[in-house]
């Protein structure tokens, strides 16, 4: 039987997300248009996305004992996500203030990770064989650096692919990317991380380049509505971006790519085909309001790539 298993390492919160035709300034109220939550987190998301988009997904994670952390469970159980979540009777489930711009959709976020802070080490050896049974393991930076490490040494030694979101962006250590198979950052991830200012292919390649000197595997660099540059020592390949419809939320899209990203991989698909299949995931995912909600299924993925 195919090991099409994804496990994926990251936080959960609630998001509340509100829409508007601009910021607020600093001492201003500003009267939205509207207003959801729903569930959040860059790990969550992403194992949304790869569940939908055909991977058997193990999400691993620290939550609270309260009504958020509930939401969570339900949502994991509702998309048929394998849960290795830690319940913490202290912290609280974290949560996500999220500004949506009406008109562009394009958003600001402030994500308070709450129990997902405490993350650590322990959590990830005690979940260790969810990672070594997966082919895939997918992980980012709203939880503490140790376990993102943890998780990624475990998934290496066991010969698993390992995709790395470094997101939020901040300074590693070379080691860190020796680690991974795939980077998988945004234009301004990227830029953070190597000092290469990133708006264009060009931009991305010279970034890319840096990434792999770093010792990342490979380098997929996104680029908004730009597309993306899947960059690796044999092959530097720019992937247009995919038209689904008008953009009117672009929160998730990037975890959309990641997870979808991830599924193919566990499929076995060829990389660059697989980062095509994650483009056309993001591209569909921008049509719709909301993060988790957003996701689009294999199908739909599959139906948009064989009309492009």
């Amino acid at each position: 039987m195919q090991n099409n298993r994804v496990a994926v390492l990251g936080i959960y919160v609630t998001d509340l997300v509100f829409r508007a035709s601009r910021q607020p300034a600093i001492g201003e109220t500003l009267i939205g248009s509207s207003y959801i939550m729903g569930p959040g987190g860059k790990g969550s998301n992403q194992a949304v996305a790869a569940a939908r988009a055909g991977a058997a997904v193990t999400f691993i994670s620290k939550i609270g004992k309260d009504a958020f952390g509930e939401s969570g469970l339900s949502a994991w159980e509702r998309e048929g996500i394998t849960s290795r979540v830690v319940q913490s009777e202290t912290e609280p489930t974290g949560a996500a203030c999220i500004f949506v711009n009406e008109s562009s959709g394009e958003n600001a976020i402030i994500v308070v990770p709450g129990a997902a802070l405490s993350l650590g080490a322990a959590e990830l050896d005690a979940a260790a064989g969810a990672i070594t049974s997966a082919r895939v393991f997918v992980t980012q930076l709203e939880q503490p650096i140790a376990a993102a490490r943890r998780g990624l040494e475990i998934a290496r030694a066991a010969g698993v692919i390992t995709l790395f979101n470094p997101a939020p962006a901040i300074s590693l250590p070379d080691q860190f990317y020796s680690l991974c198979d795939y980077v998988v950052p945004n234009e301004s991830e990227a830029a953070s991380l190597t000092g290469v200012s990133v708006s264009s292919a060009d931009d991305a390649r010279r970034a890319g380049d840096i990434l792999l000197k770093k010792g990342a595997g490979a380098a997929l660099i996104t680029l908004g509505e730009k597309g993306a540059v899947f960059h690796t020592p044999e092959r530097s390949v720019y992937l247009a971006a995919f038209f689904a419809g008008r953009a009117i939320d672009t929160v998730g899209a990037g975890d959309a790519f990641v997870g979808a990203f991830a599924a193919a991989l566990a499929r076995e698909i060829d990389p660059l085909e697989a980062a095509r299949f994650a483009s056309a995931a993001a591209g569909i995912s921008v049509t719709r309001p909301g993060a988790a909600a957003a996701m689009p299924t294999r199908e739909e993925i599959e139906r948009l790539l064989a009309q492009s």
